[in-house]
């Protein structure tokens, strides 16, 4: 799949299939997720793979439409605001990029915030100075959900003189 289908086309899956995904498979796109851009090259993620004992403390609702994987992505505290949102931004596009080429191979992921209270921050043992920046379920879809309508981004797009 060429990159330009791959982001029409990758979707939030909500129920995954309970075939396993190779974990060689999940470091080669966690490796590619690695080359997302970051401000002096401060590589600000950590990666949590989350068991099942983790898990089920976790308590997701759904937990996590079944995936087979879990993971946590942290970003790391920067020694100034301003790097510290840099940071969040960075360990943002690594995400993207590893959503992205998970789908490429037809795995989808589900992108769940819960990571951040206080009582799962303890849970998954996220040290001071980090922060979650998601929790992903991670598998081969059962489901994939229709493209949600998009506003055309003409109207988005302003002109600057």
């Amino acid at each position: 799949m060429d990159i330009l289908e791959t982001i029409k086309t990758r979707r939030n899956i909500k129920v995954f299939k309970s075939d396993l995904v190779d974990q060689d498979k999940l470091l080669l796109w966690l490796q590619a997720a690695a080359m997302a851009p970051n401000h002096r090259m401060t590589e600000p993620w950590e990666i949590y793979l989350v068991g099942p004992e983790t898990r089920a403390k976790l308590n997701h609702k759904t937990n996590f439409g079944n995936a087979p994987f879990v993971i946590a992505v942290l970003s790391k505290y920067g020694k100034t605001d301003i790097e510290t949102e840099e940071n969040a931004l960075a360990t943002a596009c690594f995400v993207q990029n590893f959503v992205l080429a998970a789908w490429a191979e037809g795995v989808g992921t589900f992108w769940s915030s819960m990571g951040g209270n206080t009582k799962n921050r303890e849970i998954l043992g996220v040290p001071e100075g980090y922060e979650v920046i998601g929790v992903f379920g991670v598998g081969y879809p059962e489901e994939i959900p229709e493209p949600k309508q998009r506003t055309p981004i003409e109207n988005k797009l302003k002109q600057l003189s």
